[in-house]
């Protein structure tokens, strides 16, 4: 009888229960603080779908996804920015803030997403980058309101380079 392999893929946890041991499990990097946040980019509409954890959040159901987009010609824009909330003395802030591009052609079930960018756009969420600087204007307008919809507070404690990158100079 063979034995199987220890999966060692992402470790999705609510509390640390390797705290202090430093064995198996340790350092692994923990989701419980990151939201996808969807952005309808005709819409002008954002929404949170934890669906896209693992590409299955409403847009991308029943979609297959191509890297080229030419394959695409169609497609309706979308951001899923990937959102990590962090917690300082103050109180939580928004730490990570990293937007990935894709498009959807329903009619023809049809997608373009480039599947690497988006996990390490998680990845350099989950550390506490920003990168929103490729976002159009009007999405990150949609995206700053968003935020500041769901907590002002937490909108005045991030970083002044979120706000500036998603309001420009204001």
């Amino acid at each position: 009888m063979e034995k199987k392999k220890k999966n060692i893929g992402f470790n999705i946890i609510k509390d640390d229960p390797t705290d202090g041991h430093g064995g198996f499990g340790a350092g692994v990097l923990s989701l419980e603080n990151v939201s996808p946040v969807i952005i309808d980019v005709e819409a002008g509409e954002a929404f949170v779908d934890m669906g896209a954890m693992h590409a299955r959040s409403v847009v991308e159901r029943g979609i297959k996804f191509s890297p080229n987009r030419e394959e695409v010609p169609n497609g309706k824009p979308y951001w899923i920015v990937w959102v990590t909330i962090e917690r300082k003395e103050e109180g939580p802030y928004y730490a990570g803030v990293t937007a990935c591009e894709m498009t959807v052609d329903r009619e023809a079930r049809r997608g373009y997403k480039l599947l690497p960018e988006h996990v390490n756009r998680l990845d350099k969420s989950l550390k506490r980058r920003i990168i929103v600087d490729h976002m159009d204007e009007k999405s990150k307008r949609v995206l700053a309101d968003f935020l500041k919809q769901h907590d002002i507070e937490m909108w005045n404690r991030s970083s002044e380079e979120l706000r500036k990158g998603l309001e420009g100079g204001e």
